[in-house]
């Protein structure tokens, strides 16, 4: 909905095990300020979601806030690809919109997911709903990290044609 709002185009949303992710049909004319919006979308949904628990059933009602909780306690964590992450991104291509930024904060996304998911295989079995989740957050924190030197590229390119 955020994106419907903001005048941005999606291309596919998947529901992945660490929330919902979406793409946008032209990612690099996504102004920043939309891109945060998108993001915070995410938290202010669980959000709202935490509300309606209370209007809800007293036997529904715990539970549903407590995976709300969860949810976004999970979600806020400031990584690629979760909300927390992308509102950090957002709020680099407004404060500091350098390809050497990114390469930094994928760096740190990296070595955090790593840590994390070596810390959750020192914990099986009790940890395996972590460990598969730390497992897919590293593959999309790789993909992005793959990604990283086309942004170089364009950003070299857009600057050229500027100047």
């Amino acid at each position: 909905m955020a994106a419907k709002i903001c005048g941005v185009k999606i291309k596919s949303c998947v529901i992945t095990p660490y929330g919902g992710e979406i793409e946008f049909d032209n990612p690099a004319v996504v102004q920043a300020t939309s891109l945060l919006w998108i993001a915070l979308g995410g938290p202010i949904a669980t959000v709202l979601g935490i509300g309606l628990a209370f209007f809800m059933p007293e036997l529904l009602a715990p539970k549903l806030i407590e995976v709300q909780l969860v949810l976004l306690a999970i979600n806020i964590f400031p990584i690629i690809p979760l909300d927390g992450g992308r509102i950090l991104i957002a709020c680099l291509f407004l404060f500091y919109p350098t390809v050497r930024a990114f390469e930094y904060y994928y760096s740190f996304c990296l070595t955090i997911v790593t840590i994390l998911f070596l810390w959750t295989i020192s914990y099986l079995p009790q940890s395996i709903f972590l460990a598969v989740l730390c497992l897919f957050i590293w593959l999309q924190v790789i993909k992005e990290w793959s990604y990283r030197k086309y942004r170089l590229a364009f950003e070299k390119y857009v600057m050229n044609r500027l100047t």
